[in-house]
């Protein structure tokens, strides 16, 4: 079912579909650090705004069958480069994640890579690992979602490695 998974550049038009995905208060939940207020339309559109202005920052979406379901995207935080995802909470537990992250790390020629994940967040843990990140750090900060401090493993896709996620 991953191998129907496909990476594009972000377009206007797949921005609806990114803000319902962001509706669905367990994603929120198990995501942690998302947006303060997942129902401000405004503040959506400012931050993609943002993102899209900025040339150093890789974003795509990703499509199912043509069907939009999620995003992936590699950002400078300092030094260093880090990955974010999300995929419609419609479409989990089918590899759609794992894929499309496969797809970005091969788009990406630097390395390493950092991500972030909530300690109790498992299956964003499991993506990670399987497209070969491995925990280098903890940290914490405060979860809107949540609305208290959430622990996390820091994660790296270490300088040697190549993507190879099977599909």
């Amino acid at each position: 079912m991953t191998s129907e998974v496909r990476l594009r550049p972000v377009r206007d038009d797949d921005l609806p579909a990114f803000f319902r995905h962001e509706q669905d208060p367990q994603a929120n939940w198990m995501a942690a650090f998302g947006p303060k207020d997942p129902a401000d339309r405004a503040a959506f559109d400012a931050h993609w705004a943002r993102i899209r202005a900025d040339p150093r920052i890789v974003s795509r979406t990703v499509t199912v069958g043509g069907e939009v379901v999620g995003r992936v995207a590699a950002f400078p935080v300092g030094e260093h480069t880090e990955i974010s995802y999300w995929i419609d909470p419609r479409r989990w537990g089918r590899g759609h994640a794992t894929a499309a992250l496969g797809e970005l790390l091969r788009e990406l020629p630097q390395r390493p890579v950092h991500a972030r994940a909530a300690k109790d967040n498992a299956a964003s843990l499991a993506v990670l690992r399987k497209c070969g990140f491995v925990v280098v750090g903890e940290d914490s900060g405060y979860a809107e979602s949540r609305g208290t401090e959430v622990e996390e493993y820091v994660l790296e896709l270490p300088a040697w490695s190549i993507a190879q996620v099977d599909d």
